[in-house]
């Protein structure tokens, strides 16, 4: 049977790129989402394999250009990969993480025909893309000067999501609840489990998350022999809980631990120097647990988030 999304059909061996839609600027300059879909002549998984949501998200756009340029993908021995590598272009072109009326369109789902931009785009992947996949990962980063350790997050209570978790096989994989108006949570209503992998910070390309990002996804693939690639496990580490360590004063501050390093409760963390010389403030871990993610700007005001640490199962 071929793959139809808004009127576009791929047969079966198939691999073409079609046009989820169009969308109109101010300008009446028009865009275009390009999804490119590979539809092997053997039944298997459908899986959907998507960044961009922010346009300043790049690490999950790279990603993705190196896993459609393999070759093992390309000749796909089952099942269908459907990748969208940039949804949100409009955004991409200002290099912004909000849409030009300031909306975040991870947080328009599920989205209306006739309404915003945002909401339009949502509509279509709902519309569009949803029905004929049985499953997702959409690649994020931090945002502005926060990295993220390469990690998967996902919903533990439903086993579904955790089993798919441990084929990718991230580093940290996090429990994360769902939050309203986004892609990952509308997905789950309709039963098409999507995961959200986090690594690196915006606008900055972290090689240690775009490896961990291709090598996740050749292994999920492999796992349900859409590719005859064998990639490592990682010793994945499960979080249940996380906290951020906050500033008590404001200053510059030197970051002692590296992202994703484990820490003990009492551990240096860094610390905080006034810029005049005339103090210090001491931060160390509250708990036992691991760095999820860091606050690389240095100026520092009191308050401001600085390290995100994860406790892992018990």
């Amino acid at each position: 049977m071929p793959i139809e999304i808004n009127g576009q059909k791929v047969q079966r061996g198939e691999r073409k790129t079609i046009i989820l839609n169009s969308y109109e600027l101010h300008t009446k300059t028009k865009l275009e989402i390009p999804v490119q879909v590979i539809h092997s002549e053997k039944k298997g998984p459908a899986i959907l394999i998507s960044a961009g949501m922010h346009g300043e998200e790049i690490n999950g756009i790279e990603i993705l250009r190196k896993i459609n340029s393999r070759s093992e993908v390309q000749a796909l021995k089952c099942g269908t990969l459907i990748t969208i590598p940039v949804i949100n272009l409009i955004s991409f072109l200002y290099a912004s993480r909000d849409l030009p009326d300031g909306r975040d369109l991870n947080r328009c789902f599920p989205g209306s025909k006739k309404g915003s931009i945002g909401s339009r785009i949502a509509y279509d992947l709902m519309k569009h893309i949803v029905p004929v996949i049985d499953f997702g990962i959409d690649f994020h980063t931090g945002g502005a000067k926060i990295n993220n350790f390469p990690q998967l997050r996902c919903v533990f209570n439903f086993p579904d999501n955790l089993e798919l978790a441990k084929r990718f096989s991230a580093p940290l994989i996090i429990d994360s609840t769902y939050r309203e108006g986004t892609f990952r949570k509308e997905a789950a209503k309709k039963g098409k489990p999507i995961l959200v992998y986090e690594g690196g910070e915006s606008m900055r390309f972290d090689y240690l998350a775009i490896n961990e990002g291709v090598n996740g996804c050749l292994r999920l693939m492999n796992s349900y022999g859409m590719i005859d690639f064998e990639v490592p496990d990682n010793p994945s580490v499960k979080i249940r809980k996380n906290t951020w360590v906050r500033a008590n004063s404001s200053g510059l501050f030197h970051m002692s631990v590296n992202n994703g390093a484990p820490v003990d409760k009492g551990d240096l963390l860094g610390i905080i120097f006034d810029p005049f010389g005339h103090s210090e403030e001491k931060i160390v871990s509250p708990v036992d647990g691991y760095i999820v993610g860091i606050n690389n700007q240095p100026v520092v005001n009191q308050g401001d988030a600085l390290i995100h640490i994860g406790m892992s199962e018990v």
